[in-house]
């Protein structure tokens, strides 16, 4: 149940983000022992670049504690949506912070929120909105494949989440999201091949006060499919963005100055001495010589309250 608040020890069952470096992390859960192919209770030992940890050896300990390795240490950190993104087990391919953290924003997803997801994938996006509606919101989260919607679900479960969120397995796209559902959502957001054909279930979804709708497609087609959707169900402010992560080069350079005084003088008294060597040290920032890859394409829309449409 690490997910759901702030807690200081590790108890058994935990799920624990064994950090080595920024590029270095795992995912491991607290458990003594664990079961083999074979079907074998053996001692549940996890292997690292700087050696092995002896998982058992971590339960009790506090979080933020550094724990040795056979060949080196880490830290066991308590997990949160951004390291559990950096760390979880893939199922699909997931959505990252930069884009994530976009959506949170333009979806106006808050504490009380009912934010309806589709598809799940790996649950990524699912742990941010998740985090975002508690204590009294909710997330009603749909994928089309039975057996990552079943992963998912004793995934939230098991981090302590379940209370918070419901699983469906189901199409959208053909079957929508369900009559209990419809006038319910305060946002929708859809990660689907196809968005525009789960544009007019989206619509049925959102409350009658209005709500935000957001897509996210790898492809520009996509994109402009999913806007002229909107745009025929009255949709505004629609827009389409590209989120591009950019870490700036900063560094202190040496450039030459010309000392003026110096010239002036110079000229003044017609002497032929050499000009002083002068520097001066400016703190610079530049663009990487590589740019970022491209992710996806963001389309946000907002549905107006019912006595504007």
């Amino acid at each position: 149940m690490s997910f759901l608040k702030p807690k200081d020890v590790i108890d058994e069952g935990d799920t624990v983000i064994l950090y080595i470096s920024v590029n270095s992390m795992h995912v491991i859960e607290a458990t003594p022992t664990i079961v083999n192919k074979k079907g074998e209770t053996i001692e549940h030992i996890f292997q690292t670049s700087f050696g092995a940890l002896k998982v058992r050896n971590i339960i009790g300990v506090k979080y933020g504690s550094r724990v040795e390795l056979s060949k080196g240490y880490a830290y066991v950190l308590l997990p949160n949506p951004e390291l559990w993104t950096q760390t979880l087990p893939h199922r699909t391919q997931i959505i990252y912070t930069p884009d994530i953290s976009m959506i949170l924003h333009q979806l106006e997803v808050r504490p009380g929120s009912i934010v309806i997801e589709s598809g799940t994938g790996s649950g990524s996006l699912s742990h941010y909105f998740l985090r975002a509606v508690k204590p009294h919101g909710h997330l009603h989260t749909f994928d089309f494949h039975e057996a990552r919607a079943n992963q998912a679900r004793d995934e939230f479960k098991h981090h302590g989440l379940g209370d918070f969120v419901t699983v469906y397995h189901r199409d959208v796209c053909e079957n929508g999201f369900g009559e209990e559902l419809n006038g319910k959502a305060d946002a929708v957001f859809l990660d689907l091949p196809a968005p525009q054909l789960a544009v007019p279930h989206a619509y049925k979804a959102l409350k009658d006060s209005g709500g935000r709708f957001c897509s996210f497609s790898p492809c520009i087609e996509q994109s402009q499919r999913c806007c002229a959707a909107l745009q025929e169900l009255g949709f505004t402010e629609i827009q389409s963005y590209e989120i591009l992560q950019q870490e700036d080069v900063v560094k202190t350079k040496t450039f030459p100055v010309m000392n003026l005084e110096f010239l002036k003088t110079e000229k003044d008294t017609s002497s032929s001495t050499k000009q002083p060597k002068e520097t001066m040290k400016i703190l610079t920032s530049s663009a990487p010589p590589t740019q970022p890859g491209h992710t996806g394409f963001l389309t946000f829309a907002t549905l107006q309250p019912a006595f504007l449409r």
